[in-house]
């Protein structure tokens, strides 16, 4: 057990020491809060940010997460109104959970959607909608879909992060 004290004494001393800190004194910061802001940092994780190793300027523009964001926050939104069964924003991944508008309690519909780039393109998103009706036997059938319906749903999604984008 003695032996194991120095190594975890020298773990915790090395995982520190790629810790910024915010009680290091001003002449000796060689970055300031306003230059991690700057990077994008500040946006999705406050001006507060714990950085591990210095940070590093980005190379696609608006991506904190592994997807874009003006994408994944526009898709989010556009679908608020379903429950969501997972989201992934890492992999670009949201399911919804099936859904029965009020005004069709027969009906109900699910969105898968997949966020493919890390730049605001039309081919960097995907939306796959399913729809089913329930039958007599109280039996869920799978409906067809129109492509229209879903081509608009992409279109309100990306219209939704274009704007976001000139929000910045």
């Amino acid at each position: 057990m003695r032996s194991l004290f120095p190594i975890l004494i020298l773990t915790f001393a090395l995982s520190l020491s790629g810790c910024e800190s915010e009680f290091i004194k001003p002449e000796m910061r060689t970055e300031t809060t306003e230059d991690r802001r700057d990077q994008g940092l500040g946006k999705f994780l406050g001006n507060d940010v714990l950085t591990f190793g210095g940070t590093k300027k980005r190379e696609v523009e608006d991506t904190v997460l592994g997807v874009n964001t003006h994408l994944w926050r526009a898709s989010l939104d556009t679908i608020s109104f379903m429950p969501l069964a997972s989201a992934d924003p890492f992999g670009g991944v949201i399911m919804t959970d099936w859904y029965s508008p009020p005004e069709s309690p027969h009906e109900r519909l699910k969105i898968n959607i997949f966020i493919l780039d890390r730049q605001l393109r039309s081919d960097g998103l995907k939306v796959s909608l399913f729809r089913q009706e329930q039958n007599k036997a109280g039996q869920w059938r799978d409906q067809s879909v129109d492509p229209q319906t879903v081509r608009d749903l992409e279109n309100a999604i990306l219209s939704r992060a274009r704007h976001y984008r000139t929000e910045k």
